[in-house]
């Protein structure tokens, strides 16, 4: 069960809290906060601003309001783009086999042999103005391949199980077989993959927003951190700028290996036993 998962339960309820700080902060904190001049510029997190203030006068703990709603939006549409179509082709090539397996496996082992990062910096760069959404889809997009070959490579020992076997004797049709018995088996599975999925769209992000070429009309945790470092923030000992930003991303980072490691432990129980 995971609700008796130590680590699936710590890990979620970090990540609870975090958005029900963020939903708080974007109620309560007025919305004029975050135009420039505001509020008194470098003003260092107490009475007069929460969390402080930017350089040009902006709130800081509205920005981390927005900043972190904004990147777990990047995590779920990607993870959730990235794991579908893995899934998804994953089980049809594993449970079909023959041709369909040997030109989905080609198809997959190319986008596996792809410099996935490489080209979300090309794409990302030509495509400017990019907002979340849509660079969430950019992320899912070359998200999907790993969890393809993973799910291939399960339903191939599935399908060999005696409840598939009578499913088909039973003159159930193979995407019925596909929806209703082997994708049930599999949940906790999808589940930690999703997770990870989720993680490594939020680091694909924050990497991208490192180098200039994220949202940059919307607020991430990767753009805090891009925008502090631009405008000197560690030079003019701004600390509050960059380090809160940076400590919530390693606490999600963190949150969220948990709950994969929750979820990993549940759907396999020697891993439960082991630890």
């Amino acid at each position: 069960m995971l609700i008796r998962n130590r680590k699936f339960v710590g890990g979620a309820s970090v990540i609870l809290v975090l958005v029900a700080i963020a939903i708080i902060g974007l109620v309560t904190i007025p919305g004029n906060l975050r135009r420039a001049g505001s509020l008194p510029p470098r003003l260092p997190p107490g009475p007069g601003g929460l969390l402080g203030t930017d350089s040009l006068g902006r709130s800081v703990a509205l920005q981390m309001s927005e900043a972190v709603l904004k990147s777990l939006q990047v995590g779920l549409i990607a993870a959730s783009l990235g794991t579908f179509l893995g899934a998804l082709l994953g089980f049809t090539s594993g449970y079909f086999g023959g041709w369909v397996d040997a030109l989905l496996r080609v198809f997959i082992d190319v986008f596996l042999s792809v410099p996935s990062l490489l080209f979300l910096v090309l794409i990302a760069a030509l495509v400017k103005g990019v907002g979340v959404p849509v660079m969430a889809l950019i992320i899912g997009t070359f998200a999907w391949a790993s969890p393809a070959r993973q799910s291939r490579a399960q339903v191939l020992s599935l399908k060999e199980r005696a409840f598939v076997r009578l499913a088909r004797l039973s003159g159930v049709s193979d995407f019925q077989i596909i929806f209703g018995e082997l994708m049930p088996n599999m949940l906790p599975w999808l589940g930690a993959n999703f997770v990870n999925a989720f993680l490594s769209a939020i680091l694909a992000e924050s990497g991208l927003s490192l180098l200039g070429l994220g949202p940059q009309r919307e607020m991430t945790l990767g753009m805090m951190i891009y925008w502090a470092l631009s405008y000197g923030a560690i030079l003019q000992n701004l600390w509050w700028w960059w380090l809160i930003p940076v400590v919530t991303l390693m606490g999600l980072f963190l949150s969220l290996y948990l709950i994969h490691l929750g979820l990993d432990e549940v759907s396999n129980p020697r891993l439960q036993r082991a630890g």
